[in-house]
């Protein structure tokens, strides 16, 4: 017989005749079914996906209880906080920090425009850093009554799952606390990793980047990807000398490449030292900083070295496999389309699962879940046409297929259109920094397949025209409809010239 923990009030649930849900599959069962749980769903992880889970699954009626670390801005395997990474280390503080760093880009331009700056601009770190830890806190508090106003019940402490339906819960103190659940919902998200190289201990993570006591005058960025290239946008914006290693020939793997290379054009346009192609092998602390030394047998001095080297599944302390929980090779859960594991009463959503690592797919995985557990109603998150922005200063957006991928898929000829210009306010200010945008046509529908863009705004006119891809629009559609003068915007509803017809099987554009 299953061992079991009655800690607080019993759920009594007692189903005649009652709709079974399987993993998505709804069938009827003619059985009595008598069971008892402290919890219909008890979620460990308060991050976006576990929230948004549990809030949802509260409006359906489920009694759900979540847990979380207590809060810290520098996570590790005892601290967190309710919010998760992008709330506390991620998303939310990075935007605050490129916020910062982006206006001595606007201060140069403005001198063309008129203003007078007599002075060069004093920069208070310190005065952000206090207004971007106020700013999470604050939100910390909010997500906290979120979840008290749906009804969910919060706990502060380690949890693990030790049975198909038990979740143990060791609090601040020590004390371990015992649950039963019907259902039990993983949402513990990612951790930063560091290479393993002599010296790593010196280096940091995004997490101790975002809460730096002093600004660092010398920075070495190690990573080509998200995190890389928006912290480095960020140091160099607020007057630090940066030097960023990727391993490719290009920042950014996996975009598409012409918009990788205006990025990198961007980067070093603002004063960024690109070193491609070139790893680090050992850091070595010195009296002077940092001594950093790389494969090609150069050294650098630094004040402060961010490893920027992806993120894993956080899973260590979890207990899965203990349970029988499948997770692949990264550690990461192994989940099917509803996001259920092989273990019929566990789940797991959000980056833990390691599909699309961003916070509105956590929150649409969560929604989901909600949906085909306790709303009767089988629900599948959606992959296809997901938006995204890299915060780099111009940023990059972008929402369907690359060039490289439609050429791929295609069993067409593929279509792309391009333009490249400087944007209007470069023009007065002087600044040699291009824009350029592109779409991606698949010639046999005139469907648009793929959208891009690297200048300011991207993020913002990107969400509408995402809007647009996921509603199936074709090339006449954008063609039929009026721009907005001026604007950027517009050129995504002005490009009439084909700037390249692909067949199938050939080469896309590159420069790589």
């Amino acid at each position: 017989t299953e061992k079991r923990y009655f800690s607080l009030a019993k759920i009594n649930c007692v189903i005649m005749s009652r709709k079974m849900l399987n993993k998505g599959e709804v069938h009827n069962s003619d059985e009595q079914v008598t069971q008892e749980y402290d919890y219909d769903l008890f979620v460990i992880g308060a991050g976006s996906g576990g929230v948004r889970a549990s809030r949802t699954s509260a409006g359906y009626g489920a009694k759900v209880a979540i847990c979380e670390l207590p809060f810290h801005p520098i996570s590790s395997e005892t601290i967190g906080g309710v919010g998760g990474t992008c709330v506390i280390r991620g998303c939310v503080p990075k935007k605050i920090l490129v916020y910062g760093a982006s206006f001595a880009g606007e201060f140069e331009d403005a001198q063309n425009y008129g203003w007078e700056l007599k002075e060069k601009p004093n920069y208070n770190w310190k005065k952000l850093l206090e207004n971007k830890t106020q700013e999470i806190v604050r939100l910390n508090g909010i997500y906290k009554r979120l979840l008290s106003n749906a009804g969910v019940n919060m706990y502060e402490g380690e949890g693990k799952v030790v049975g198909p339906h038990e979740v143990e819960l060791t609090q601040i103190d020590g004390a371990k606390l015992n649950f039963s659940a019907k259902h039990i919902l993983v949402a513990t998200g990612g951790r930063a990793q560091r290479p393993n190289i002599p010296g790593k201990e010196l280096g940091i993570t995004s997490d101790e980047a975002l809460s730096l006591d002093e600004l660092p005058k010398r920075v070495v960025v190690l990573g080509g990807g998200y995190i890389a290239v928006e912290f480095a946008s960020i140091w160099r914006g607020m007057g630090s000398t940066v030097d960023l290693f990727f391993r490719k020939e290009l920042p950014l793997r996996g975009f598409d490449d012409e918009m990788r290379e205006l990025v990198a054009l961007n980067l070093e346009g603002r004063g960024i030292n690109l070193h491609p192609a070139e790893n680090l092998t050992e850091l070595i602390k010195t009296e002077d900083g940092i001594k950093v030394i790389t494969d090609h047998g150069k050294e650098f001095i630094a004040d402060v070295v961010l490893f920027a080297t992806g993120r894993i599944p956080n899973t260590k302390r979890v207990n899965l496999e203990a349970v029988g929980v499948e997770l692949d090779r990264t550690g990461a859960v192994k989940v099917d389309e509803f996001s259920g594991t092989n273990i019929p009463s566990i789940w797991a959503v959000g980056d833990v699962t390691n599909r699309i690592n961003l916070t509105p797919v956590a929150l649409m995985e969560g929604s989901c879940f909600s949906k085909t557990v306790f709303g009767e109603e089988p629900s599948k998150p959606d992959y296809k046409d997901v938006p995204c922005a890299v915060f780099c200063i111009p940023p990059l957006s972008t929402v369907g297929l690359t060039e490289q991928q439609a050429v791929e898929q295609a069993k067409g000829d593929t279509l792309v259109f391009t333009s490249t210009f400087k944007p209007m306010r470069n023009t007065i200010s002087g600044r040699q920094e291009k824009s350029m945008m592109k779409l991606i046509v698949d010639a046999d529908t005139n469907k648009v397949i793929g959208a891009s863009m690297c200048g300011p705004d991207a993020a913002e006119i990107m969400q509408g025209v995402a809007v647009a891809l996921k509603c199936g629009a074709t090339k006449a559609q954008f063609d039929s409809t009026v721009g907005i003068h001026p604007s950027a915007a517009e050129e995504f509803v002005t490009m009439r010239s084909v700037s390249r017809r692909i067949p199938p099987g050939g080469k896309p554009k590159t420069n790589l």
